[in-house]
């Protein structure tokens, strides 16, 4: 078994990480401990960001995503001229 460290945090630390924890344990149907939740930000800082990372994070507008669809729409016909 791995030696055991005592760490001193705060206690929104220690909710941030309690809610992370949670989450996992959604994800992965079985109990997690902080630990894991940190042995898992852990992992994912080593491994860099996915562009799919970011999907749903951003929450436009029905008008929003009309006036990109345009604006792209025009820069590809003035691309095909």
């Amino acid at each position: 078994m791995a030696e055991l460290k005592a760490v001193k945090i705060s206690k929104e630390t220690y909710a941030e990480l309690s809610a992370i924890a949670g989450e996992l344990q959604i994800k992965k149907k079985r109990p997690v401990s902080i630990d894991d939740a940190m042995k898992y930000l852990i992992r994912r800082s080593k491994k860099g960001r996915k562009i799919s990372d970011l999907a749903g994070s951003w929450i436009m507008s029905d008008d929003e995503a009309q006036e990109i669809k345009s604006s792209i729409a025009k820069a590809w016909e003035t691309w095909k001229s």
